[in-house]
């Protein structure tokens, strides 16, 4: 029997590909590696599921045995990768040694955890997977404060998602706006008094160096020296592409795992996917994006010779006190932004020297222009 498939990691991205190869490939043995409970559940509702009244099983569609039976796949679940050895065509993970055909690398990116003193500054959450949202509402059960470190997309996601259930939110930035690396300022504006009209209270331009238990819960010293009290603090200040084990093997590692339009690392046989890997510069921990790399993907497994494309495709972000839509220009860009107030939201375009529309961010009624604006956008890729 031929070594099978490999895939290395449940999450969307592992499974995308893995439904896609499946649909032209039902017979050759697929083993999927994953360090979690290897449910299919949608990641983008975790910052959104508490207002829907959704506890973390709910989110769940289903589970590693169903998963796969589906997908007809050997999936391993609560099992760690170790090590990746691509002379012998096998990784070393917590359960022993596997042999690969192909090897997919869909690892995903881990929170960025910023180190505070203070004999708390262990007990900061994030969340990130079902484990980490499971832990969460365990915790803020009863909590009536919360404190978010970050206000970019997540951070704002779950502000409004906390408020719309009566908890009191503080997000702290060391940006002078929410969504500081998306955003012109007016746009910023708004989003801030939209969440501020909410509950939420910013602390803007400052940071956190000390987090110590206080009464039932904790007290922040911030870099001015002003104390913040809360119950609960969550952690949403980016995140990190897991790139170790694949620098380790000896793959070309830089911002992520270095892969071409193919989706192959330095190693033919070796593919990476999703907020893991850069593809031609591009790192974008983006579902849209990642679609388009999965579909790719499989069908380079299947045996096809396709390249990815990535189309300017705008992000969604989840805050119904103002519905946002967000298309940034591309990393290194040089454009200049224009900002109107249109009666029913605001419409912000990022215009290139010689007029050529390079990104935009839309609020309110104005979200509705996004798929004719993504259009006059050139490619990302």
């Amino acid at each position: 029997m031929s070594d099978p498939v490999i895939i290395i990691g449940s999450g969307v991205g592992g499974y995308t590909v893995a439904r896609e190869w499946r649909k032209r490939d039902k017979e050759t043995a697929l083993m999927i590696i994953s360090a979690d409970g290897a449910e299919s559940y949608s990641k983008p509702m975790l910052s959104n599921a508490l207002d829907k009244g959704k506890p973390a099983d709910s989110l769940v569609m289903a589970d590693a045995e169903k998963m796969a039976d589906n997908l007809n796949a050997d999936i391993r679940s609560r099992v760690r990768l170790e090590s990746i050895n691509p002379a012998q065509h096998s990784v070393s993970t917590t359960a022993g040694e596997f042999t690969y055909s192909k090897l997919v690398l869909s690892m995903g990116a881990n929170p960025i955890r910023l180190v505070f003193k203070g004999n708390a500054a262990n007990e900061v959450l994030s969340v990130n997977n079902l484990d980490d949202y499971r832990l969460f509402r365990d915790q803020l059960q009863g909590k009536k404060q919360v404190t978010i470190i970050g206000a970019g997309l997540i951070g704002c996601e779950f502000a409004n998602d906390l408020c719309n259930n009566d908890i009191k939110v503080q997000v702290i930035d060391l940006s002078p706006q929410p969504l500081g690396r998306l955003l012109p300022e007016k746009m910023a504006d708004a989003v801030k008094q939209s969440l501020a009209d909410l509950g939420v209270c910013w602390y803007l331009g400052k940071s956190v160096s000390e987090i110590n238990t206080h009464d039932s819960g904790y007290r922040l010293t911030l870099d001015d020296g002003s104390l913040l009290d809360t119950e609960l603090i969550l952690s949403a200040v980016g995140l990190q592409p897991v790139t170790e084990l694949a620098a380790t093997a000896g793959f070309d590692v830089q911002r992520g795992i270095v892969v071409n339009r193919k989706l192959q690392t330095s190693d033919s046989d070796v593919y990476a996917l999703g907020d893991c890997a850069e593809v031609e510069g591009l790192v974008l921990p983006f579902i849209l994006p990642l679609m388009n790399a999965a579909r790719t993907l499989a069908a380079n497994l299947a045996g096809d010779d396709v390249e990815v494309s990535y189309p300017a495709m705008p992000v969604a972000v989840k805050t119904p006190a103002i519905p946002l839509v967000i298309c940034p220009p591309s990393a290194g860009s040089q454009g200049i932004w224009t900002e109107t107030d249109m009666g029913v939201g605001i419409q912000s375009l990022c215009h290139s020297p010689s007029g050529d529309l390079l990104g935009f961010a839309l609020s309110g009624a104005t979200v509705s222009k996004k798929t004719e604006l993504a259009k006059q956008i050139a490619h990302w890729l």
